[in-house]
């Protein structure tokens, strides 16, 4: 965007940000201050549709009534106890979270990379002392083009020079093999492998949906070799792909699934590793915490996420409506477009370059009232709230069209 498009409210709101803020997002030029369902509003009054929604952890909307209703109780009531003591709301959230991915038991925490990171801490734990993996010698299976957090021990096993660049030296114990590969996953696993981690659809890659034999296969395969496996649904899961989980859509259900983003309603972090007591039952007092995972306010907004998806309204709003995004997205290839990738309301775009970068695309689109984002380059991420209409995604995908000419 030029530089002379930006109003002057907004120029000052975006320097104050650069000056004061660790330069590590490159955010689009707009400040958005107030949200209401699938729609953003500036601090000049101009609204949006949101077609990113906070990489899916505003799935049900922003500021959603019945979760924000929740929330705002839960405001008057009590907010943070720790795990020192028991709270009110985390027992009916655990049960319900456990009952939803159908375990027994969930380990809450915060932000997703804290699910993964307390995911690799329990396959290891397990490996040593279920499976009897010699002290140290655990190793993790996991695919190029993964991405599952920032942390240092998640980025030792990144492919992406901007994730791991000059953060070494790094933890070791993973073996990288091709994504949608599943008898390259079966060739990595020796007798010290404890478990396979692995995205059902690779979001931050660009929204790259494996073969549909893939994950079965690797879940025949860790069940025959003695391996957990571990599936990363943070942004994959809780009704994006027009199912509970991106593993229901091929059957397959995982030893632990990894929670996140949406598990928050938009509201506060929630995260969650969620698995049988055999594998989860390995973590004893003291081994692991946290002292605001499962505090009582995210307790409160999970279990409201929970019930809202108990009731299967918004995973098949997700199904129906991502079936005329896909239609309409197609349109587009050959015509500006390279490639369309969806599955519910998730889709990755790649751009002709012909058209521009991903990110100028972007910059269209948010001048025509539309924000979505890019990734790597040439591919525009399109992720609305799963609480969208029809008329929305026409415009959002009337929007691309128009920026896909510029």
């Amino acid at each position: 965007m030029e530089e002379k498009e930006i109003s002057p409210a907004q120029r000052a709101a975006i320097a104050e940000v650069e000056r004061h803020a660790a330069h590590n997002y490159h955010p689009l030029p707009v400040v958005i201050a107030d949200a209401e369902g699938a729609t953003v509003v500036d601090i000049d009054g101009r609204r949006y549709l949101d077609c990113l929604a906070a990489y899916s952890a505003v799935n049900f909307g922003h500021r959603n009534p019945r979760l924000t209703a929740v929330a705002h109780a839960q405001l008057d009531r009590l907010t943070l106890t720790s795990r020192a003591f028991h709270s009110a709301a985390l027992g009916p959230f655990c049960s319900a979270l456990a009952e939803l991915a159908g375990k027994e038991m969930v380990l809450p925490m915060n932000t997703g990379a804290e699910a993964v990171e307390s995911g690799i801490k329990v396959a290891r734990k397990w490996g040593y002392e279920v499976k009897g993996v010699a002290t140290d010698r655990a190793n993790i299976v996991v695919a190029h083009g993964n991405f599952h957090g920032r942390t240092t021990t998640i980025v030792s096993f990144s492919d992406d020079p901007d994730a791991f660049t000059g953060y070494g030296p790094f933890t070791p114990g993973f073996r990288s093999v091709p994504y949608g590969d599943a008898a390259a996953v079966a060739e990595a696993i020796d007798d010290d492998t404890v478990a396979v981690l692995l995205e059902p659809i690779q979001g931050e890659a660009g929204v790259i949906i494996p073969p549909g034999d893939y994950l079965p296969q690797v879940r025949d395969v860790t069940a025959a070799r003695d391996v957990l496996l571990i599936v990363d649904e943070i942004q994959s899961g809780l009704g994006r792909t027009g199912a509970t989980f991106a593993c229901d859509l091929v059957g397959v259900t995982p030893d632990l699934y990894l929670l996140g983003k949406a598990l928050g309603g938009g509201i506060v972090p929630v995260s969650a590793v969620v698995g049988d007591a055999d594998v989860l039952g390995v973590l004893r007092p003291g081994q692991h915490g946290s002292t605001f995972g499962g505090n009582p306010l995210a307790a409160a907004v999970g279990l409201a996420v929970v019930e809202l998806l108990a009731t299967g309204e918004m995973q098949l709003r997700a199904k129906t409506l991502g079936e005329s995004l896909r239609e309409g997205l197609t349109a587009y290839l050959g015509h500006g477009l390279t490639a369309v990738r969806s599955v519910g309301l998730w889709a990755g775009v790649d751009v002709d370059p012909a058209a521009g970068t991903a990110r100028e695309v972007c910059e269209r689109m948010m001048r025509g009232g539309v924000l979505a984002k890019d990734t790597h380059g040439q591919t525009v991420r399109l992720a609305p709230p799963l609480v969208v209409t029809e008329a929305e995604l026409d415009r959002a995908v009337a929007a691309l069209g128009s920026a896909l000419r510029p």
